[in-house]
């Protein structure tokens, strides 16, 4: 079955940095788009960046440019999240979701990321 184990969350202090980490299994990893998601309480699910299946393609949400990197291995099955210079309002739970080449979207179950002094 399918699976995304996120991991590498934590507490960081302003302006710190935190290296996120996504495992899949159970599909055709170098088909699938893979995306990073936060959710903050009392507030929606955002897309924060997302990864073309070759790594040649990303997007960013606007809060996160030029701080935040996502990358992946193929060979590995991963997908990363670096993030710099981490702001307090960075503070969510980050999901890894995966969108297959069958239409297929799936949900890890999320790490948390807090940043505060």
């Amino acid at each position: 079955q399918v699976q995304l184990v996120e991991s590498g969350g934590g507490l960081v202090q302003p302006g710190g940095s935190l290296r996120l980490s996504c495992a899949a299994s159970g599909f055709t990893f170098s088909s699938a788009a893979m995306s990073w998601y936060r959710q903050a309480p009392g507030k929606e699910r955002e897309l924060v960046a997302r990864i073309g299946y070759t790594g040649s393609s990303t997007n960013y949400a606007d809060s996160v440019k030029g701080r935040f990197t996502i990358s992946r291995d193929n060979a590995r099955n991963t997908v990363d999240l670096q993030m710099n210079a981490l702001k307090p309002e960075d503070t969510a739970i980050y999901y890894c979701k995966a969108l297959t080449y069958y239409g297929g979207n799936y949900w890890g179950q999320g790490t948390q990321v807090t940043v505060s002094s």
